[in-house]
């Protein structure tokens, strides 16, 4: 055997391996959420049901939590995109010294354990009195994800020629028009991706809604799946796989929903001549 052909098989066989790795919690979850005896083994169920998904289904377990990360995640990522593209904006269009030094600094920030600060931004909630609400956690959820939005808007506003705004300029656009008008529309592909990975970022997040967050009636659903682990280590696995499927829903449908954006690219094509 040659030795370009033994190294493509070690490098597929170490492939193969990672993606079971990955493959076999989410074949878990699938068949667990319809086994009523489910347990940590990877089986699949002698009588598939869906009683788990009807015991999870209620207000109080799934719709207020589910409605509560949909508000929290979702102002989030909008208020973070808004704030990415204005940043960004500067950053890509006007040159000078400062710009790298400040992009590293900003870069540094995503480096920072969010248990550090949680401490200081914990007592300065309660002095604002923002602790234990919705619109005081998204504003801290929307810091913690600037800086790499911040990061992520300008490479992608870069792809986009400044000669198109110059043009919309020279019809008498102002610089906010040419932004809204010219350029987010052109980096459509690189704002959903912005969109995507803030989103499923936030929607993850447990600590900072646990720790900001202290009415049950306000709690997102990545704190409230603490209901479904019980005392002395016992856990209702079909229950939880079942609330775990729920809960990765609207990642996938949002997804879904603008996959057409991230693989459409830029379209740029016929638009800058010479």
């Amino acid at each position: 055997m040659r030795r370009a052909t033994r190294a493509r098989l070690a490098a597929d066989a170490a492939l193969l391996v990672l993606a079971t790795a990955f493959a076999l919690p989410l074949v878990w979850l699938v068949l667990s959420s319809l086994d009523a005896d489910a347990d940590l083994r990877v089986r699949v169920p002698s009588a598939p049901t869906g009683a788990n998904f009807g015991a999870v289904l209620d207000e109080e377990t799934t719709f207020r939590p589910m409605l509560n990360s949909l508000l929290l995640c979702g102002s989030s990522t909008v208020l973070t995109v808004v704030c990415a593209a204005l940043a960004a904006y500067p950053l890509s269009r006007h040159r000078s010294r400062l710009n790298r030094p400040y992009l590293l600094t900003v870069l540094f920030t995503t480096c920072l354990p969010i248990t550090a600060v949680m401490v200081p931004v914990y007592g300065l909630f309660v002095r604002v009195d923002l602790i234990d609400t919705l619109h005081g956690t998204a504003l801290f959820l929307t810091a913690t994800q600037l800086p790499f939005a911040i990061w992520l808007t300008k490479n992608f506003m870069d792809g986009v020629p400044l000669v198109l705004e110059e043009a919309a300029w020279t019809d008498g656009a102002s610089r906010a028009q040419s932004l809204v008008r010219v350029v987010l529309p052109l980096m459509g592909p690189g704002l959903a991706v912005v969109s995507v990975y803030t989103f499923i970022m936030l929607w993850g997040n447990f600590f900072v809604p646990f720790m900001l967050l202290l009415t049950p009636d306000r709690l997102p659903a990545s704190v409230s799946i603490f209901t479904l682990f019980g005392n002395y280590g016992s856990v209702v696995y079909g229950q939880l796989a079942a609330f775990s499927v729920l809960y990765s829903t609207p990642v996938l449908v949002l997804y879904v929903l603008i996959a057409r954006r991230l693989g459409g690219g830029f379209a740029l094509g016929g638009a800058v001549k010479g």
